[in-house]
């Protein structure tokens, strides 16, 4: 997050977190350049003025979002492997898909506007984002690293292929997961199937 936000007092009632929950949810429908401030501010009952001692800047409100979005799968994954310490690479492997499938869709809002918000407009996309990022998918390159040492993955095959691949089949699920069509476990196992049938 960028540094004003860091410095910006505590607020009152939460309201801090009640603008990114709004925020997030107008982002999930309508991305970056349809969510405007006016938007935000009337959705949490506030003057569009008062956002301003949260956030100085659109930009910075998108980022939290954004960020967050990351956070809430990336310890839910870090916490299952944490749990599955000295399992098997697939054992840890299905943890992982299991705890991003539920974070993924138990944080919805925040996740799905992160995945949906590549861009901040005309403003490059800030450093935080980059790095909150990268350190996500630094879990899977150790993931995928141990499943290829097991011998998972056929020779010659790529691990960063593989991690987009699954990634961006994982975070696909936004489209089409139904919690009363699908069950989380069930779909971690056969995502995990698909990549080694035995």
């Amino acid at each position: 997050m960028s540094e004003a936000a860091h410095t910006r007092p505590p607020t009152e009632g939460g309201s801090r977190r009640l603008i990114l929950d709004h925020a997030a949810r107008l982002l999930r429908g309508g991305g970056y350049h349809q969510t405007t401030l006016r938007e935000i501010a009337e959705a949490v009952g506030i003057r569009k003025a008062s956002l301003y001692y949260h956030f100085g800047s659109k930009e910075e409100i998108v980022e939290a979002v954004v960020n967050d979005g990351v956070h809430f799968v990336h310890e839910a994954v870090v916490a299952a492997l944490a749990a599955e310490e000295g399992a098997s690479p697939r054992v840890r492997l299905e943890a992982a898909v299991r705890a991003h499938l539920a974070a993924l869709h138990g944080h919805g809002d925040y996740t799905s506007a992160s995945i949906k918000v590549f861009t901040f407009g005309a403003a490059a996309v800030p450093e935080s984002v980059r790095a909150v990022r990268r350190a996500y998918e630094d879990v899977w390159r150790g993931l995928i690293a141990e499943w290829q040492q097991a011998g998972g993955m056929p020779a010659g095959n790529s691990p960063d292929v593989l991690r987009l691949f699954l990634l961006g089949a994982l975070n696909g699920s936004t489209d089409w997961y139904r919690p009363e069509r699908h069950a989380i476990d069930a779909l971690a196992r056969e995502f995990v199937a698909l990549l080694s049938p035995h």
